[in-house]
């Protein structure tokens, strides 16, 4: 109850900090412009910088008649449109300010983050919020962030986040590339098969549920999450390159094998095969199993609330 109540207090604190707004530690910026600022994610970034004290202008897709004006001394550009038409928007960039900084929200990361260093002679930094435009703070968010030139001009940005609470993960960008093959285009691929088997093979949700675990009540529930938002926002990501058409074939046909010990009915090899996976997850087993249980905990308590 104690734990509960701490973090209900935190949250609250979160919540109160967001609303009052943040310190501002770029004041003499001339301006924030936002390009695709009208969208959901767009539109939240555009709320915290103006929380902040920042001044903020919209580059929207019906604006570009007035993009030289909107763009005019710009001290930050923010890209955060649709994947497939990042790199075209980002071409149309080349008349910024020489100490304007260039970032992206996309959510991979190689392609933009040379493109921008291709239009813009300036700082350039690639950025990927890990979380949706949903999210009721960025406490705790991650924002992975790409170094493309002149790290020392926008390091108060990074800084301007961890104010916002958001962790900061820097990582190279096409490390960042093949760790989102495996984070979002294959665990966002599964849960759309799962889900498209699952509409096929028709059971009763109601009864599904009330025979469910709270683990797997969670599981459904990640399933359905899935398909209750924008499918063109997920056919962006899984098509977004060939690594991750490749890496789901991988993974169909290593789910083909493991499906070749349950024809064989081969109960040794499943288990030489378990044990084989258990000792490449080493202790992170434990770790996962223990994590798990206190998210399960409050899985449940949430259900029973509701």
């Amino acid at each position: 109850m104690i734990e509960d109540i701490l973090r209900r207090t935190m949250r609250e604190s979160y919540a109160s900090e967001k609303d009052s707004g943040f310190k501002c530690l770029n004041p003499e910026l001339s301006s924030v412009v936002i390009v695709g600022g009208k969208g959901q994610l767009g539109g939240l970034f555009g709320r915290m910088f103006t929380l902040s004290g920042y001044e903020v202008k919209v580059l929207g897709s019906q604006d570009w008649d007035r993009a030289d004006e909107i763009l005019d001394g710009a001290g930050l550009v923010v890209v955060t449109v649709p994947i497939h038409l990042t790199n075209g928007v980002i071409e149309r960039l080349g008349n910024l300010p020489e100490d304007c900084i260039l970032c992206d929200l996309t959510s991979i990361k190689s392609k933009p983050l040379q493109a921008m260093l291709d239009v813009h002679k300036g700082p350039v930094v690639g950025l990927h919020p890990m979380f949706g435009p949903d999210v009721a703070s960025l406490a705790k968010q991650v924002i992975v962030h790409c170094n493309g030139r002149g790290e020392d001009k926008y390091q108060w940005l990074l800084e301007q986040f961890g104010i916002w609470g958001a962790s900061l993960c820097n990582i190279d960008a096409a490390e960042h590339d093949h760790g989102m093959t495996l984070i979002q285009a294959l665990r966002h691929f599964t849960s759309f098969a799962y889900g498209l088997h699952l509409s096929k093979e028709n059971p009763n949700i109601d009864k599904l549920l009330q025979l469910s675990s709270p683990i797997y009540r969670l599981e459904l529930a990640m399933v359905g999450r899935l398909f209750g938002q924008d499918p063109n926002l997920y056919g962006d990501i899984i098509l977004s390159s060939q690594e991750n058409i490749d890496m789901i074939k991988r993974f169909h046909h290593c789910f083909g094998e493991a499906l070749e010990i349950l024809e064989g009915k081969d109960k040794q090899a499943f288990v030489q095969s378990f044990n084989e996976v258990s000792d490449w997850f080493g202790d992170y087993s434990t770790q996962f199993m223990n994590e798990s249980q206190n998210l399960l905990k409050q899985a449940n308590d949430a259900i029973h609330r509701g």
